[in-house]
Order: C-alpha cells, then structure tokens, then sequence
C-alpha cells in the first residue's frame, strides 16, 4: 500500500455488498476498485451539483 493510501473498515449490508459485488464483476473490477470508482463518481458528481447550485444563487 502506498503512503498515500489509507485503510479503512467499511460495514455494509449484505444485499448492498452482493449488488456491489455483481458491479465488479460486470465491469471486471475487484470489490475494492468498484467501491473507488463509484465514490469517486458520487463525491465528483456531488461537487458538480454544488458548484452548479452556487451560481444560480
């Protein structure tokens, strides 16, 4: 692991994990890299929505 990655533990119910599994294995991901990827994709999305919000103000 490099330095700038850190661990976690992340507790998740079992049918949320099961969905999250058959992602992974439709985009040939492992569990941990389809996590990432749709974090990545929420957290980008989200910011895109805030700063769209702010300049209507």
């Amino acid at each position: 692991m490099s330095d700038d990655t850190k661990s976690i533990t992340l507790r998740l119910p079992a049918d949320l994990l099961s969905r999250v599994d058959a992602q992974a294995a439709r985009h040939r991901r492992s569990r941990n890299a389809e996590l990432l990827w749709l974090l990545d994709q929420h957290v980008a999305d989200a910011a895109d929505h805030t700063t769209r919000d702010a300049a209507d103000d």
